[in-house]
């Protein structure tokens, strides 16, 4: 069959992109709605621009049709305020000023609620009363604070359209009406002209699809930016955005939105939509005729596609906290990478179900640690449980506080808990440290190598065992050299040079010539991939560089983790001991195939746990 040309391959586009163009060719020959003009300014769009752009959370934005013409933000620029207050200036004095309720009514009605409160911040009530406690707050300063947070939330300088700033506000009465009706109510101070200049000029803000893309991502993040990475506010900011959104967000459409396309979403009577659906992607499109709710024609068709087609309703999740554990084993199936002596062996072998080790995945939602606690209770109680995150993507504050009960439990039953694969200049570990600081029975490590090698040392202290990295060995320790006469063992050792290492010093190298290999005699070495990936720790009466005998060249490096030394042997000079000694030779090279089988069935097992949990 012949096969396509290496061209088509570099020309190929992401299924994504495609269905956003899919929807572009599609829904470009609707041609319904009005574009607004209450607002003189507006009218001058062009109503055959349309443009879609999609952000993804690892900061990818997708981009078809007419993405980067600038328009308006006009309301969408209400959810990324309130955000912005709740955090300047506190829920309690955002929520006591405003409701959260829908309303039913259209966007600029001129109505309030019982309380004689806006109904919610998505109407023109209570977006006007948002800027004006922020305007409270900062006074001048405060058009320049939302300008910048709105341009943090796009992840580029957001500018002014003057033109449409001074035409919204010379035919802005009806907004001047709410505006007295507010300071009436005493839910803004008594400079309306101040307030209002302030939310004309936010509403006039230039944004392109792509822009309000990257800001609904931004909402969609828990408040951090995808593309520049920034945290533009805080989680409880947002989420409390998101709710107000999904409840009031398409006005008088509201209800009809959530149940049909289920994605919290803002719209603006410039011509666009941003929906954000959490913890997924943020959607912005651009197209400037209207509806009789105020919403883009063409922008809500994209909205239903888009969820429709991909079956994105937020409320039609499907998440099994079952599959947050990708492997649950003890350390006599999968032991640390440290070659450990026979009395070690032993002791281990003994007590490997002391130390059980959960590897997981994915988010650490409330219900993923509930599962975890649940399984862990399943088997006895270990002395140790190593819990594994390094492929975690994210804790949510629920996880990581019940985690934190969790471990509570533990401690109570004398149960050390050790975490691995957590940076601890990483957000996931502020976000586990928030509730575990106090916790006396939490240790951590990077590596979970390390982990399981520290949790190993400690059964075999525990259990009698001793680990003296001090100790001096001899040959006839050696694995390797096991079944050697005395004969044979004094021959080699007249072979051999004893090295000395200082602890961090690199004794070999990748690349380097095979043509020694090493008996450590003391201290402790590590064995490393050249990328870092450690492979072994040997203590006193073991071989390295022993590759040397298959090998001509070496094949990762080993360094000294404190002063050791060692028993050298030129290989030239050991392949003469084994021509003199073939019983010897064939002795060695059965350890060594030895050592290698048994290598090999640790990797094996490790691969066992990870595909078969």
């Amino acid at each position: 069959m012949a096969q396509p040309p290496a061209s088509a391959w570099t020309r190929s586009r992401p299924p994504l992109l495609r269905f956003l163009d899919t929807c572009l060719n599609e829904f470009s020959a609707e041609i319904s709605g009005h574009v607004a003009d209450y607002i003189p300014e507006l009218s001058k769009a062009d109503p055959a621009y349309f443009g879609i752009s999609l952000a993804t959370l690892d900061g990818h934005v997708y981009e078809v049709g007419d993405s980067r013409v600038p328009f308006t933000i006009q309301s969408m620029s209400k959810p990324f305020v309130f955000a912005l207050a709740l955090d300047l200036l506190g829920a309690g004095k955002v929520e006591s000023a405003i409701g959260v309720e829908p309303s039913g009514d259209p966007f600029n009605s001129i109505r309030l609620n019982a309380e004689n409160h806006p109904f919610n911040p998505m109407v023109n009530a209570g977006a006007i009363a948002c800027t004006g406690l922020i305007y409270d707050s900062k006074g001048a300063e405060a058009f320049e604070q939302i300008r910048l947070a709105l341009s943090r939330f796009a992840g580029r300088d957001l500018a002014v359209d003057e033109a449409v700033y001074t035409s919204e506000s010379q035919t802005g009465d009806r907004n001047r009406a709410i505006g007295y009706l507010l300071k009436t109510n005493a839910v803004i101070s008594d400079n309306v002209a101040g307030v209002l200049d302030v939310y004309f000029r936010q509403c006039a803000v230039l944004v392109t699809a792509r822009d309000i893309a990257v800001m609904a991502a931004t909402l969609a993040n828990r408040g951090v930016n995808p593309v520049t990475g920034e945290q533009v506010l805080t989680p409880y900011a947002i989420s409390r955005t998101l709710s107000v959104m999904t409840s009031s967000g398409m006005y008088d459409y509201a209800g009809e939105w959530i149940y049909r396309i289920g994605i919290p979403a803002k719209s603006g009577v410039g011509g666009g939509i941003l929906a954000a659906l959490p913890a997924r992607l943020g959607l912005g499109s651009y197209s400037p005729k209207l509806d009789k709710h105020g919403n883009s024609v063409r922008g809500i068709k994209v909205c239903e596609a888009l969820s429709s087609h991909y079956d994105l309703h937020m409320l039609n999740r499907s998440d099994d906290a079952r599959n947050a554990v990708i492997a649950d084993y003890d350390i006599g199936k999968s032991p640390s990478r440290r070659v450990r002596r026979q009395q070690e062996r032993d002791i281990l072998a003994a007590h490997e179900q002391e130390v059980r080790v959960i590897e997981l995945v994915g988010t650490l939602s409330l219900s993923a640690v509930d599962y975890v606690s649940r399984r862990l209770a399943e088997r006895p109680r270990p002395q140790f449980v190593i819990f594994d995150l390094h492929r975690v993507t994210a804790t949510t504050r629920a996880g990581a506080r019940l985690i934190a009960e969790a471990f509570e439990d533990l401690a109570a039953l004398d149960v050390t808990v050790v975490i691995s694969g957590v940076r601890r200049a990483s957000k996931e570990w502020n976000t586990l440290r928030e509730w575990t600081a106090e916790l006396k029975n939490v240790r951590d490590f990077y590596l979970l190598d390390t982990a399981i090698e520290w949790a190993e040392d400690q059964i075999v202290y525990r259990y009698g065992g001793s680990i003296d990295f001090h100790e001096t060995t001899e040959l006839s320790e050696q694995p390797l050299l096991d079944g050697l006469s005395a004969e044979e063992l004094t021959d080699l050792a007249s072979i051999c040079t004893i090295r000395t290492y200082q602890s961090g010093a690199k004794i070999l190298t990748t690349g380097d010539p095979a043509d020694a290999l090493f008996f450590l005699r003391s201290g402790a070495v590590h064995v490393t991939l050249p990328d870092g990936v450690r492979l072994a720790t040997l203590t006193a009466g073991m071989a390295f560089g022993e590759m040397a005998l298959i090998e001509t060249a070496r094949s990762a490096d080993v360094f000294a983790d404190m002063a050791a030394t060692a028993f050298e042997v030129p290989l030239k000079d050991f392949e003469r001991f084994r021509r003199q000694h073939p019983r010897a030779s064939e002795r060695i090279m059965r350890n060594l195939a030895q050592l290698l089988a048994d290598r090999l069935i640790v990797a094996n097992t490790k691969v066992d746990i990870l595909t078969s949990t």
